[in-house]
């Protein structure tokens, strides 16, 4: 059974509606900040994809990575600190998660904690872009 607004040129498509459903609840909060950078091939096509968090503070125990149904997540969680006489205090120190939304078949290659900053390292999968022709079978 159709369903209202389905689009019936979309074949094997009913997660795209669950997928923007839960990037809608992905957090816009601006902490931990980040980037996104990526490599190129030789034909300009993006081979890898690498996200890095500024987590300064947070040791290796503290965070979790969990890759789920093409949803990356990122958590971190520091442990209660002992009590400190601050003047200022503008470091950060709370609990965090951050999520991504993988397209089909990227793979998480490593992650590495170095100096503050926290690197996943994605491979975007190979693409077969040769054009293949289709035999047709008569069944008489």
């Amino acid at each position: 059974m159709a369903r209202v607004g389905h689009n019936p040129l979309f074949l094997a498509f009913d997660d795209i509606e669950l997928m923007l459903e839960r990037v809608g609840k992905i957090s816009s909060e601006g902490y931990p900040p980040y980037n996104i950078e990526c490599d190129r091939d030789e034909s300009g096509e993006i081979d890898y994809l690498r996200i890095v968090l500024a987590v300064a503070g947070f040791e290796r125990e503290q965070l979790e990575i969990i890759l789920q149904n093409n949803e990356l997540t990122i958590r971190g969680k520091q442990l209660p600190e002992g009590p400190r006489d601050y003047l200022h205090r503008g470091i950060a120190r709370r609990k965090f998660k951050r999520s991504y939304i993988l397209g089909e078949g990227m793979k998480v290659e490593s992650a590495n904690l170095d100096n503050g900053l926290l690197t996943i390292e994605l491979k975007k999968p190979g693409t077969d872009k040769q054009m293949k022709s289709i035999e047709i079978i008569s069944r008489q």
